[in-house]
């Protein structure tokens, strides 16, 4: 029972590291970009934008599906470094413990 003990109490606080680091990703941004910086986009750690920058340049209505292609290519950007930041925390969190296939943070 000593060891179940233990047990529970190292879930216990991996639960609260959990509950840090999400509230930490809320905070943390990063910024991808497509077209040689020519579209920007920002997200915070848990994936959701907060701003978009279109260089002047892009804004063409004959030409409208270059500057949606690069948007969706800049959020791309900004996502894959968000996947990538949220598994370095996760990493640092689990002292390098692999997660199990297709368990992932709870976002």
């Amino acid at each position: 029972m000593k060891n179940l003990g233990n047990l529970m109490k190292q879930a216990k606080e991996m639960q609260s590291k959990m509950a840090e680091m999400q509230a930490a990703l809320e905070h943390h941004e990063v910024t991808g970009q497509s077209g040689a910086g020519l579209v920007q986009v920002t997200l915070n750690g848990k994936g959701e934008m907060r701003k978009l920058t279109v260089d002047p340049s892009l804004v063409d209505p004959e030409d409208k599906e270059v500057m949606e292609d690069l948007i969706v290519a800049a959020h791309a950007d900004a996502r894959a470094k968000v996947n990538a930041y949220s598994a370095e925390k996760m990493k640092e969190m689990t002292g390098g413990l692999q997660l199990p296939p297709g368990m992932q943070l709870p976002f």
